[in-house]
């Protein structure tokens, strides 16, 4: 088998055997199809798009990037496990299907239109992969690496957006009649920007506008932006560029994603692609290639993947742990580390004074910041995307936990003065920050499980009461309700120390309670 038939080929065993077919959509207009238009739609149906990603998962790890790293790791049934090194790190050999990080995460956000920031040194593959991501989205080699938007220190808007013609700029009467000539590389469903870090601040301001809102302005007019899937390179995320990449930015950011070191053992793949003189980005096979209509396809059938309760409520356990810094507030609602931040004050003299608590035992310790909202969408996101790759309907908790730690990579930011990271064997996690948040994602669930939270969950009781609807509550009834949550309340601050969960479950007691105390003034004047 030649160099071009193997890099050109594409297993027909099925990647991940025993996985249910996804179920058929009804569409009313099938109704009005005749027997042709049915026979091409049931065809075009037979594409099982997460086993299609799945082909493009392997292809890419067993012939492009070369990349035998199974960071993300599933097993069914016990895995052997090896204590490794003066320091006994644990090297454990999973029992289910386990994936590389450095192709997943980016082939994830492909399917949802998310994105990723690749983060290494030079040449381990970080601008190959997203080159790659390009070429399964349709386009031509060529054309990816024109539309690549490369970060540099003279970079103008007009470079990264496009001109006003010279010509209207002499003869206009009105902004309105200047036309522009935009960059190609707006109107693609994959933008790649290299070296994003070097990028000077006015416009890096210009690519945000481009990359939150999906429109770029020049001159007023708009370019309105296909929904695509970002790829942004970066030699460090530690502010070593050219420029500081401004905060609005990084937080568009939905993963980071760290390129590994190449492994010397596979030094003979590399031989084998100078001697064949083959690159991979140029003959991927057509069967992993998606049309814009699967990819939205594959987006529509990612949102319908099922987050369970009992899956749901562990991460807001574990997101509930981070916000609260009781010393940095008087009024309940600004106890939070983000008035902390708000005020410019020094955060080692603020943290100083929270003392009433065990520093080593609170998680929420551990941070200088909380969860935001975007972060919490995205995590949902990808659970759901890494669901959807495995052939599942569901997500389970490992999902959850293979991808937090990429999407919380820069925005759950550690606080290395706390005591857990002084503890005896926890150092390493002071320059290992995915270990550092996939261990914080563990304990929080351990102490989930401690506190029998799945059977115990009286806030969440009466927060399902309330959302069954106010129609045909009494006045007699919103009043034992309103008691019922006071005593709650007295319950949970009688004699003891406030935690992040705490926290959060009293806001929510005290959402519940204004709510009903609205509708009770209201009962009254009817």
């Amino acid at each position: 088998m030649s160099a071009f038939d193997l890099f050109k080929r594409v297993s027909r065993a099925p990647t991940n055997p025993g996985v249910a077919a996804w179920p058929r959509q009804f569409d009313v207009a099938d109704l009005y199809q005749g027997p042709i238009a049915a026979a091409a739609g049931a065809l075009e149906q037979e594409v099982a798009l997460d086993e299609k990603l799945r082909q493009a998962y392997f292809w890419i790890v067993n012939h492009a990037i070369i990349s035998p790293h199974y960071d993300i790791e599933y097993n069914d049934g016990p895995a052997q496990t090896y204590a490794v090194g003066d320091s006994r790190r644990t090297l454990s050999l999973p029992s289910a299907q386990s994936y590389s990080s450095f192709i997943l995460l980016p082939l994830l956000t492909f399917a949802t239109r998310k994105k990723c920031l690749f983060v290494g040194g030079p040449g381990r593959g970080k601008t190959a992969s997203a080159i790659l991501m390009g070429v399964i989205a349709g386009y031509p080699v060529r054309e990816v690496r024109r539309a690549m938007q490369h970060g540099h220190p003279q970079m103008t808007i007009a470079d990264l957006l496009g001109n006003p013609l010279p010509a209207d700029l002499v003869s206009a009467q009105s902004m309105d009649s200047i036309r522009i000539a935009w960059r190609s590389w707006l109107g693609m469903r994959v933008k790649i920007v290299d070296e994003y870090n070097r990028i000077p601040t006015r416009t890096q301001s210009a690519l945000l506008t481009v990359m939150g809102d999906n429109y770029a302005e020049v001159l007023n007019h708009i370019f309105e932006c296909p929904e695509s899937a970002w790829y942004l390179t970066a030699n460090d995320d530690q502010g070593g560029g050219t420029y500081q990449v401004i905060e609005a930015l990084r937080d568009r950011i939905d993963v980071i994603v760290q390129a590994f070191a190449f492994n010397p053992r596979f030094l003979d793949q590399l031989l084998l692609r100078i001697e064949e003189n083959v690159r991979p980005e140029e003959l991927v096979p057509p069967e992993i290639v998606f049309t814009e209509k699967e990819v939205d396809r594959a987006g529509e059938e990612i949102r319908a993947i099922l987050v369970p309760d009992e899956v749901r409520r562990r991460l807001e356990f574990f997101c509930s742990q981070f916000e609260l810094l009781e010393t940095a507030g008087v009024q309940f609602e600004y106890m939070t580390k983000d008035t902390a931040r708000l005020s410019g004050l020094d955060w080692a003299q603020i943290v100083a004074a929270d003392n009433g608590r065990d520093r080593l035992k609170d998680l929420g310790c551990q941070t200088r910041n909380g969860v935001s909202v975007r972060n919490l969408m995205t995590l949902l996101v990808y659970g759901k995307a890494l669901a959807y790759f495995r052939g599942n309907q569901s997500v389970e908790l490992d999902d959850l936990r293979q991808v937090l730690p990429f999407v919380l990579h820069d925005k759950l930011q550690p606080d290395l003065e706390a005591p857990f990271f002084n503890a005896p064997g926890n150092a390493g996690y002071r320059t290992d920050r995915l270990s550092w948040l996939r261990r914080l994602f563990d304990l929080s669930c351990e102490e989930f499980n401690r506190l029998d939270l799945d059977r115990t969950d009286p806030v969440g009781k009466l927060a399902k009461e309330f959302a069954r609807g106010l129609d045909g509550v009494t006045e007699r009834e919103t009043r034992t309700r309103l008691v019922a949550i006071e005593r709650l309340v007295g319950e949970l601050t009688k004699g003891k120390k406030l935690y992040g969960p705490q926290h959060d479950d009293l806001q929510n007691l005290k959402y519940l309670h204004q709510r009903y105390t609205n509708y009770l003034h209201w009962l009254r004047t009817q």
